[in-house]
């Protein structure tokens, strides 16, 4: 008989566990070991589910890199119990932890999915239900070799599976909370859930030890470029003394402004030793700084393409990165390297 699968859900906070307090009409969090009287449409499925709650609960709009490196490391301790792992978290910063967790869990042949609702999981329209119960059941799913369906860091919202460092937050009032414009959805729920095997990454070995990189190191400022950019801001932002590294948001395919002084920021900025990404404003589409003069005055300038990883991401691996190494060039040209498919290449 093929043993049930056990999951570990991890409640970090956020909407998903609230509850209407009845005499105030307040929302408060609810005991989330009791978690199987608010959703009994868990009880139906033959897996072994555990709950841990972290204390304090975190509003996601408090999330910090502290707590990144208590959930990895929360993980890794049961990690050899659990076939897969259930974060239920607030949906502000939700892409911006699911991108940190993609390259702070190494060798990762597990399934780590987070999740959260738009409203509260005791009223009576709640998406969590559904968001809930459908990430149990992805992160409780095997082949038919018996390994995880997806052993990757994701985002399931509103039926839709989206691996977490190609996921972006885009609504605050619609169910459909996050999209994954650069890459295809890894699963969608219907009557089944439908899985795209080909989207999902695989470990190059089941047995690989999990490990976690837990140092991470958070000078990373972004300049969004925009009509009006004064050189005090530009300056400020890109030469601060305090800043290892900077994202520049920019236009359409990589282009900012052509003015000398603005280049000539850059430059100095770059001679500095700092590191600049160039990361597109578009919801969609590449940086291709080869296609207008401007992308290229930014290249020769010294900034890094960023092809079409997201704003989220992009921090994400720069935390990562520079704290593996203090050396900027070596940081520069991981940068340009697809890690945990973050980026087409």
């Amino acid at each position: 008989m093929k043993e049930a699968s056990s999951v570990l859900l991890i409640y970090t906070g956020g909407t998903i566990g609230m509850r209407q307090d009845p005499v105030d009409g307040t929302l408060k969090p609810f005991d989330f070991s009791q978690i199987l009287a608010e959703v009994p449409e868990l009880g139906k499925f033959a897996v072994k589910i555990d709950v841990h709650t972290f204390d304090p609960l975190i509003d996601s709009s408090d999330v910090e890199p502290s707590f990144w490196q208590s959930l990895v490391t929360l993980i890794k301790d049961r990690y050899d119990r659990y076939d897969g792992f259930v974060v239920l978290h607030g949906t502000d910063t939700m892409a911006y932890s699911a991108s940190a967790l993609s390259f702070m869990l190494e060798n990762l042949t597990k399934p780590v999915i987070f999740t959260g609702s738009q409203l509260p999981i005791g009223i009576p329209r709640t998406d969590g239900k559904e968001n809930l119960v459908s990430s149990v059941e992805i992160a409780a799913a095997r082949d038919e070799d018996g390994h995880p369906m997806v052993p990757e860091v994701c985002i399931f919202f509103d039926s839709k599976l989206l691996r977490g460092n190609r996921s972006t937050k885009v609504s605050s009032d619609e169910f459909r909370a996050f999209r994954s414009p650069g890459y295809p959805s890894l699963a969608e729920a219907g009557i089944n859930i439908k899985y795209n095997r080909q989207a999902i990454l695989r470990p190059l070995s089941w047995d690989s030890p999990l490990k976690v990189s837990t140092a991470l190191d958070t000078r990373v400022s972004i300049l969004k470029i925009h009509p009006g950019i004064t050189p005090q801001v530009v300056r400020n932002i890109l030469c601060g003394s305090e800043t290892r590294a900077v994202i520049i948001e920019t236009y359409g395919s990589g282009n900012a402004l052509s003015k000398e002084w603005f280049l000539d920021i850059v430059s100095e900025a770059s001679s500095k030793g700092k590191i600049l990404v160039n990361v597109t404003q578009c919801l969609s589409g590449t940086v291709n700084m080869d296609l207008y003069a401007t992308g290229k005055a930014l290249q020769k300038a010294g900034v890094v393409s960023g092809t079409d990883i997201t704003t989220e991401s992009a921090l994400a691996k720069l935390f990562h990165l520079m704290g593996v190494s203090e050396d900027n060039e070596w940081v520069k040209k991981r940068l340009g390297e697809n890690l945990k498919g973050e980026i087409s290449k």
